[in-house]
């Protein structure tokens, strides 16, 4: 293949992903407004000194930005140039509105666009298994399929696009929960004097237990929160889920409780530190 490939944002999530496009052996430029996590990218990529020069050197264009604000300025500099024929593909968690409003934008200047958010931390982005929920035209996704196959197991086509992001704020609406729940569950069994190592097994082997359960494991058993998906990332999520219409008895509850411990200063720990708060109430 001959196009190029760009990738714009490498924190926790966009860092490996970006990894695995490189392994592959793609053409490769990448941007980080934060330079140093562009540092080992150096010596089989291309690290762009902006976004101008990474977007007129790439045909398709990956995001991974980290909320709408971010995804605004990015894609405002990316429309001031002529970019006919390029494929964005915009990973990012954020609203439908300001999505909507950049695939409008980006095919009025005869480019395409596709929303395509992952279910998945930073493990599975590493391992390139995550899940890809797609909203776009078919002809697009084509076009992004073999490097989306690098980045994860599964490809979902859920329509026009939105419809990925629809998928994604359907998704973390369910972990977030799942967390809060897990947490609560964890310091219940704690009271008991049940051992957490204990507790947890028993979960993870049963039926309620997944994936989700499986990964945040270790952490609850170290107490030890280093984020893979930071907490002030999962109430944004929340917040946008409820702004699209989720408004439901727990959603209240989901967004009070996560805000809550925002406010007690365990925003940058890793979500599953919601235990943290709700040890204190």
């Amino acid at each position: 293949m001959s196009e190029k490939i760009g990738f714009i944002g490498l924190g926790n999530m966009g860092h490996p992903m970006a990894k695995n496009l490189e392994k592959a052996g793609f053409p490769l430029f990448v941007y980080n407004r934060s330079a140093e996590k562009a540092e080992d990218f150096k010596a089989q990529s291309k690290v762009a000194v902006d976004v101008k020069e990474l977007v007129k050197n790439s045909d398709v264009i990956f995001t991974m930005l980290t909320n709408d604000q971010a995804a605004n300025e990015v894609y405002k500099q990316i429309l001031e140039l002529n970019i006919s024929d390029k494929l964005f593909i915009d990973m990012s968690t954020i609203s439908p509105e300001t999505s909507g409003k950049i695939a409008d934008a980006v095919k009025i200047k005869e480019a395409s666009f596709l929303d395509a958010p992952v279910a998945g931390s930073t493990k599975p982005a590493a391992e390139g298994t995550l899940i890809i929920m797609v909203g776009g035209d078919e002809k697009d996704l084509e076009r992004a399929r073999p490097y989306l196959e690098k980045l994860g197991k599964q490809i979902k086509h859920l329509g026009k696009n939105g419809k990925g992001l629809a998928a994604k704020l359907s998704v973390n609406y369910f972990i977030s929960a799942l967390y809060q729940g897990l947490a609560e569950t964890i310091l219940f069994s704690d009271t008991l004097g049940i051992e957490r190592e204990d507790m947890l097994d028993i979960i993870n082997e049963s039926a309620s237990g997944s994936g989700a359960t499986k990964v945040k494991t270790p952490l609850l058993i170290e107490e030890n929160y280093q984020p893979a998906f930071s907490l002030d990332l999962m109430l944004k999520d929340i917040l946008l889920a409820k702004d699209a219409g989720a408004d439901f008895p727990f959603t209240k509850t989901l967004i009070e409780t996560y805000k809550s411990a925002q406010n007690e200063g365990f925003g940058k720990d890793d979500v599953i530190g919601i235990i943290q708060y709700l040890s204190k109430m």
